[in-house]
């Protein structure tokens, strides 16, 4: 498959979604998220029987190039409050779904995230946030002390779970902003650090509505990153 085959129907679905979400059909809303948040991750977490864009990139990383160094981005969005413009592809899915863990459970919904100290064990990671800050070297260490097969059971746990807390989101919920405690609930957990390069992020989530967090943080930002690992890398044609 062409690159371009797998992108174009995510951002013309996508933009679906972003209309759909500045109107009050819940029902379209509902199912343009789901359908977005498929495209955007592994096969396994939706039941789609067609490989995504999530999995040519998982299966590549599973062959042994989880230390693969890829861009972090492929433009500039957060870049100039990041610790490393290159990191190890297995970074590319700790950050993604650490912050889509963060997000859907406790500013969507207060309710406990999925990583906890059994997680983090099985992972093999050092630390709890969602990587923003780590500079070049710590990056590279950081990858080659994950546990491949560890992280993919928490991205599929993290996915699943996210598709529950969607599916069953009110519009009213869709359109509000949370209480600024959620968001420091984050910080208190561990999920960002008091550094620049991390706790942005608070300021940033704290200003969108849910409906903003379903446009980046549970779809967009996945293909914010993955994109470098397909373009930088043998995957597709």
């Amino acid at each position: 498959m062409k690159k371009e085959e797998l992108f174009a129907p995510i951002r013309e679905k996508y933009d679906e979604l972003k209309m759909a979400l500045k109107g009050t059909d819940i029902e379209k809303i509902r199912k343009l998220t789901l359908e977005v948040h498929a495209m955007v991750h592994p096969a396994e977490i939706s039941g789609r029987t067609e490989k995504t864009i999530a999995d040519y990139v998982l299966e590549y990383m599973l062959l042994g190039n989880q230390n693969a160094i890829v861009p972090r981005e492929d433009y500039d969005v957060d870049l100039h409050y990041a610790g490393t413009r290159k990191v190890p592809m297995c970074w590319q899915f700790w950050h993604t779904y650490r912050i889509e863990d963060l997000v859907s459970n406790i500013l969507m919904v207060n309710q406990n995230q999925i990583f906890n100290a059994e997680w983090q064990r099985k992972i093999g990671v050092s630390i709890t946030d969602t990587g923003n800050a780590l500079e070049f070297d710590e990056a590279v260490a950081f990858g080659k002390g994950i546990n491949i097969l560890a992280l993919r059971d928490y991205m599929i746990t993290v996915g699943k779970n996210t598709r529950c807390i969607l599916e069953n989101l009110t519009l009213e919920q869709i359109q509000s902003m949370v209480p600024e405690e959620w968001v420091m609930r984050i910080l208190e957990e561990g999920g960002v650090t008091t550094d620049l390069r991390s706790v942005w992020l608070l300021v940033y989530w704290g200003r969108l509505t849910r409906g903003g967090m379903i446009l980046t943080p549970m779809t967009d930002h996945h293909m914010m990153h993955l994109p470098p690992c397909l373009n930088n890398l043998p995957i597709l044609d």
